[in-house]
């Protein structure tokens, strides 16, 4: 089919939900809500699969989320290497802690592997298409759809934004505020012998201007995902010079020709939107805030919004009231917001190189005080839910 036959086919639709990004939270997402009965559009820029910035690691909580949405033999069947140990390195120390569980899976196949699920689950998929929003009605939004010179517009009963960190559905309505002190991400996929990183192992490698994590993916290659300080990058020279740096002082194995390998950046990690829901319009996944993640937090936060969010869609589809607006930002609130917490407070302990080298000198020889903090990042259990099956949770 055409761009311009596919665009009108969509502009004919009234659609139950159109949901604006496709990825974990945007899918997770248009599947659930799918599986309801609802039509959804599921509308994303890029062409899948995609390479996307990211550390790869679904940790316990994520695993739960998938399984809970019937989806749980996906990390299975793409290849999903499990995860065994936490190594973390900073100043020629390093120190090794088990995990309890979770795996190491690319991004571009999960990603693609959710979407071909929302589809099967009776989502329509429009890739290669940027969306605005357009006129608000008390029935419902338009959204402005754009694929090259062809723009048409369609019409849904609730928007959900999911378009993740640059995301700009939402930005003449809900403007973010980006923490001064926020760093950028970077990520990369390199060949690197296996006996240099060995498999079931991420490695964190902290140091003053950021931390770079790195782990074998499903296929072998390995992955690195970094944080980092945008000032200590213009600096050094780019992208790879500032991974490199940081695992050398790190006392990580250096890595050969990291300037050659394809590196992609994002913008600023820490942000949050001004509110995360108006009129006939939600907002999840990265796009509702972020704070910088460590070994699986991102996917499993997004995970969980798509799977909270259904309900209410469900309860919107019914009859949407203000309501419906309050009952989001509670349960963003409680489900995310909280969790991001931890994340925001490991993030400024790593500013503060003599407590990270302490730290890790510490758990170099007693691993197992890790144990909480660990537990408290993978743990699979206490996920709450913000929506009964009939919006039992509506103030």
């Amino acid at each position: 089919m055409t761009a311009d036959r596919e665009l009108r086919e969509a502009s004919r639709t009234t659609w139950d939900v159109i949901v604006v990004g496709a990825g974990p939270a945007g899918a997770m997402a248009a599947h659930q809500i799918a599986r309801q009965g609802a039509s959804v559009l599921l509308v994303d820029r890029a062409e899948f699969p995609r390479p996307k910035v990211c550390g790869c690691c679904l940790n316990l909580r994520a695993l739960a989320a998938l399984q809970a949405a019937e989806l749980g033999q996906l990390p299975a069947t793409l290849g999903a290497r499990p995860l065994r140990k936490l190594t973390l390195a900073a100043h020629g120390h390093q120190a090794c802690m088990p995990l309890p569980g979770g795996v190491a899976l690319s991004r571009s196949a999960l990603d693609a592997a959710l979407v071909s699920a929302a589809q099967s689950g009776g989502a329509h998929f429009l890739p290669r298409t940027i969306a605005s929003l357009g006129e608000v009605d008390a029935a419902g939004r338009c959204v402005r759809l754009t694929r090259g010179a062809h723009s048409v517009e369609a019409r849904g009963t609730v928007v959900l934004a999911a378009d993740g960190l640059a995301g700009s559905l939402t930005q003449r309505e809900s403007p973010g505020r980006v923490h001064p002190a926020s760093r950028i991400g970077a990520g990369a996929i390199a060949e690197v012998p296996g006996d240099r990183y060995q498999d079931g192992t991420i490695f964190m490698a902290c140091a003053r201007h950021g931390y770079v994590g790195l782990v074998r993916l499903e296929d072998g290659r390995l992955n690195l995902a970094a944080a980092l300080d945008a000032a200590f990058v213009r600096d050094v020279g780019g992208l790879a010079p500032a991974a490199r740096t940081i695992l050398h002082d790190a006392g990580l194995s250096d890595l050969h020709h990291l300037e050659l390998l394809s590196w992609h950046g994002t913008p600023t990690l820490t942000r949050r939107p001004s509110r995360v829901a108006g009129w006939r319009l939600l907002v999840l996944g990265d796009a509702a805030g972020y704070v910088e993640p460590f070994t699986g937090e991102g996917i499993a936060w997004a995970l969980d919004c798509g799977m909270a969010i259904a309900p209410l869609v469900a309860r919107a589809l019914e009859a949407w009231s203000p309501a419906l607006e309050i009952a989001w930002t509670l349960c963003h609130r409680n489900l995310i917001a909280r969790r991001q917490g931890a994340c925001r407070a490991i993030a400024l302990a790593l500013r503060h190189p003599s407590l990270v080298r302490g730290v890790v000198r510490l758990l170099a020889h007693a691993p197992q005080l890790a144990r909480p903090m660990v537990a408290h990042f993978n743990s699979d259990r206490s996920r709450p839910r913000c929506f009964g099956g009939h919006g039992a949770a509506l103030p």
